[in-house]
């Protein structure tokens, strides 16, 4: 499984990752792509700004909306409509669902058109987090399927 880092460009590239994603703190997502090269996987935070993620046409190899959901890790983040999902997979941009998924929600961004979802609290936080992400993973799987 290819590592992705969160937010740290310097450390991506010093660890040799696969990729890194970067929120609109993080720097210039274009400069970010120009320093990691094409072959390493860029994500670009969006939160729920439609225009941030056409700009990433070129740019990012996917982009990330949220707050979907109400989250524990940043109960302050502006919150996303699952419509994004749709505007994304119309401009042909893979697109990650952040921020409050979990197993009992996590197949709603998946139905309105998100490719994969980011999770923390509902793995981490569960008694038996391997367990949690084997369940959380057939969910998804099974949303994906039944969206054809």
């Amino acid at each position: 499984m290819p590592l992705v880092v969160n937010d740290d460009v310097a450390l991506a590239l010093a660890i040799d990752a696969a990729g890194v994603h970067v929120g609109r703190d993080d720097g210039d997502p274009a400069a970010i792509r120009a320093r990691i090269g094409p072959h390493r996987v860029l994500g670009v935070s969006c939160y729920d700004d439609a225009a941030r993620a056409r700009s990433m046409l070129g740019v990012a190899d996917h982009i990330g909306f949220g707050s979907v959901f109400a989250s524990p890790t940043k109960p302050h983040a502006v919150r996303a409509p699952l419509s994004l999902f749709a505007q994304a997979r119309a401009l042909g941009l893979p697109a990650v669902a952040i921020g409050g998924i979990d197993r009992g929600n996590a197949h709603l961004p998946i139905a309105a058109g998100a490719d994969a979802v980011a999770v923390i609290s509902d793995v981490f936080a569960a008694p038996d987090p391997a367990r949690a992400a084997r369940e959380l993973r057939a969910i998804v799987h099974a949303a994906l399927q039944a969206r054809g």
